[in-house]
């Protein structure tokens, strides 16, 4: 005789599911919350383990597998990657936690949340004002002479995960400028319905809340991280470097 379970409509079930998922998440962020809070501010060596340790488990309770092809490059590198859901940072953190982003200053006044993003190291533009790129690209340019590794979205905002939209050269200009390798990854999203995920696309009125809900409603959600031979950027012309990079990216999804 079925289960009671079994008995329930799919729908059903995966509303179940992601209620169950969604509360998980919601805890691993106030964990995280909590360590930042409390624990910080830590050596390197043991922040990026936390790092690492928080990106990796917030996957597993939102109920994203992750496939890896290729690996990061060691010291100084410029990760270069397409945009398409706040899952994006996560997926790289799971196996960069190195990594430091370029994020929009808006970030910054998120409630709570904006206490883990500092926790990352990262690097704030405000998009409206043009000379706070000309700043952002100094402050690049440090890192990456230092050895550190910094990630970059050139799309300048999230696509539906099909095909990346233009990117933008300014920032590469910091990897140009200190001949520091740009390192290309493929970020794409399946699920059990779509080839390329619906339930991750985070673009237009999309608020976070409702993002959230559609990836842990997902059925067998899989991220695929793909890291591609690194690029030299000495001496190269950045518009042409980015239409290089894009170009690498769509490559690796055919």
């Amino acid at each position: 005789m079925p289960g009671q379970c079994d008995a329930l409509p799919p729908v059903v079930m995966r509303r179940w599911r992601g209620a169950w998922r969604l509360s998980r998440v919601l805890l691993h962020v106030l964990h995280g919350l909590a360590i930042v809070l409390l624990r910080f501010p830590l050596p390197q060596p043991e922040r990026r383990v936390r790092v690492q340790w928080w990106a990796a488990k917030m996957l597993r309770v939102a109920g994203v597998e992750m496939d890896v092809l290729g690996a990061a490059r060691e010291g100084g590198t410029l990760l270069v990657s397409n945009h398409v859901s706040w899952l994006d940072i996560v997926a790289i953190h799971a196996l960069v936690p190195q990594a430091r982003f370029v994020s929009k200053a808006d970030v910054r006044h998120w409630p709570l949340l904006n206490r883990l993003v500092d926790a990352a190291d990262t690097l704030y533009l405000q998009r409206e004002r043009r000379r706070d790129a000309m700043r952002v690209v100094h402050r690049m340019g440090e890192a990456l002479a230092a050895g550190d590794t910094v990630a970059v979205f050139p799309e300048g905002t999230t696509g539906e995960g099909h095909v990346p939209l233009p990117f933008h050269a300014n920032l590469l200009q910091a990897a140009i400028a200190t001949g520091t390798k740009v390192q290309p990854v493929a970020l794409r999203y399946c699920d059990a319905t779509d080839a390329v995920s619906k339930a991750v696309a985070y673009v237009g009125d999309t608020s976070l809340g409702r993002s959230l809900w559609w990836v842990a409603c997902a059925e067998e959600l899989r991220v695929r991280v793909q890291f591609l031979e690194p690029v030299a950027s000495a001496g190269q012309d950045r518009r042409a470097l980015a239409a290089q990079l894009r170009g690498l990216i769509v490559a690796a999804w055919l």
